[in-house]
């Protein structure tokens, strides 16, 4: 029986080591967004859920929860189930929720459910966010989800289960071997076999440190991305008012009348926004918005103050000019702002979003760094930058020969046992080292899974900051330069969103 299952564990090593070489494949097995009566069978709601019209995030449909307890399952048994996601949004920023995610293989039974994750949290507006979770159960169960919402109602829609990874399937049964390789070893003193199952688990060893490459490229490639960076940059620059015809149309007039003293503040003022004569606009941000707009305004006001543009040096006919348009300028001034501002606070949060998301891509790679690190020192090659530099190699070649050395590290352990220069208790003692440094790699699957999530919920909240409808300007030509805008980011955006899916999805 052993000899059977460490024959199991070599062909899974080496599918996992092919299935690493190149991309990994992705499949949708369900989908659902509770649209119809067709996709709504699909689904028993338990108690404290109803399907809804009117808070869908694509369709006409969703899955709501009044605040509470809820529970809802599918009515069909999955034959695996990998990675799920989801579509939350509550009904304000206060609403909390828990979600328990179990399977079984009879629905029929409560006793028969195993939890096999949770998401819990809340959100920061009364938005749909992505959140991902990796269930990977290859048995044929039902899923049920437990919802627990206080403060509030939530609705779910658009929800997909993915195939399970390759990778994760065959770390599944390894671990399985493992452990009844373990489990065995006071019954079955065959040195041959543990030596065997011992050589093995140096090829997985050496995959999984691969998979933790993986992730860190993953992390690394994030903001590598090209095409993102056109469009934050390009989206920046929406928000600054030199750009719109109404505001050059100001500045004008403020000239008109203005003293030399003011037009030089004026300038002065104008000049970190970028060069109005020919509108090359800088990326807007609070502190450079905060530092113009008052102190705009307040020229604009004292240069069509009478007192000020009777002794500014103009002729006859700007003094008439300033006399007639003081006031609607000035109401035009504010009117501008007022939507310049609700602009920029747009940018201002996809800039936070953005920010948060690096300062958790910033951790989650300083963390797996320290752990594949320790990884290398447990599979034999001990510490240096080199060692390290080697197994990151974009060179092939180079990364396989380091990896090599881990597996013969193990190869040496299991002659020592085979040998009987090694006890029961150092071979126990070494597996469940090797075994446990593994399991942790899978932290880091999830933790991805999180940061995937927002940088899902940020494309999202980006595509909708350039949708035609939240244009806040009311000038025609404001509105067509807002728009000009609009469509290269929404071009950026797209191809940016389109090679994440692709990349780490």
């Amino acid at each position: 029986m052993l000899k059977k299952i460490a024959s199991v564990l070599v062909v899974s090593t080496i599918s996992l080591t092919a299935a690493f070489a190149g991309a990994q494949q992705k499949s949708v097995i369900f989908k659902s967004g509770f649209e119809n009566d067709a996709e709504q069978k699909k689904w028993a709601l338990m108690y404290g859920a109803t399907f809804s019209k009117e808070q869908a995030r694509t369709g006409t449909g969703a899955l709501q929860f009044e605040q509470g307890e809820a529970s809802v399952r599918l009515r069909t048994h999955l034959s695996e189930q990998g990675t799920l996601e989801f579509w939350i949004k509550t009904s304000s920023p206060a609403a909390q929720y828990k979600i328990n995610v179990l399977v079984a293989s009879n629905q029929n039974s409560d006793s028969g459910w195993v939890r096999v994750g949770q998401i819990q949290g809340s959100n920061d507006s009364a938005e749909y966010h992505a959140k991902r979770i990796s269930i990977d159960d290859p048995g044929k169960k039902y899923l049920r989800l437990d919802f627990e919402v206080t403060n509030g109602q939530a609705w779910i829609d658009d929800l997909s289960l993915e195939k399970i990874l390759l990778d994760t399937a065959l770390q599944k049964n390894q671990e399985k071997v493992i452990a009844e390789v373990l489990g065995k070893l006071r019954d079955d003193k065959n040195y041959q076999v543990q030596a065997d199952a011992l050589r093995t688990l140096g090829k997985n060893y050496a995959a999984q440190i691969d998979v933790q490459r993986q992730y860190l490229e993953y992390a690394n490639g994030i903001y590598s991305s090209v095409t993102l960076v056109l469009a934050t940059s390009e989206r920046g620059k929406m928000a600054n008012p030199l750009g719109y015809q109404t505001f050059k149309g100001i500045v004008n007039d403020v000239r008109l009348v203005a003293s030399p003293l003011q037009k030089a503040r004026m300038d002065s003022l104008l000049r970190p926004l970028g060069d109005i004569a020919t509108a090359t606009l800088n990326v807007m941000t609070q502190g450079a918005y905060a530092a113009f707009a008052e102190p705009f305004k307040t020229i604009v006001a004292t240069a069509f103050d009478k007192v000020a543009y009777e002794n500014a040096g103009i002729d006859r006919k700007a003094r008439k000019f300033a006399e007639a348009n003081g006031l609607k300028t000035f109401t035009k001034v504010e009117g501008f702002m007022t939507e310049v501002e609700k602009e920029l606070n747009t940018v201002l949060a996809l800039d936070k979003d953005l920010v948060d998301i690096q300062r958790e891509v910033d951790k989650f790679r300083k963390d797996l760094d320290k752990h594949l690190k320790e990884s290398l020192i447990a599979g034999g090659m001990g510490r240096g930058q080199e060692n390290y530099n080697r197994v990151l190699s974009k060179d092939e070649p180079t990364r396989s020969a380091a990896l090599q050395e881990i597996n013969n590290y193990f190869l040496v352990q299991a002659e020592s046992y085979q040998n009987h220069s090694s006890s029961n208790t150092e071979f126990v003692q070494f597996m469940m080292k090797a075994t446990g440094t593994m399991e942790e790699t899978q932290v880091f699957k999830e933790r991805f899974n999180q940061i995937a999530s927002s940088v899902i919920t940020f494309y999202d909240k980006f595509d909708r900051s350039v949708a035609k409808d939240q244009n806040p300007f009311t000038d025609e030509k404001d509105r067509a330069l807002w728009e000009s805008h609009a469509v290269k980011v929404r071009s950026y955006i797209q191809e940016s969103k389109a090679a994440f899916a692709k990349a780490y999805m």
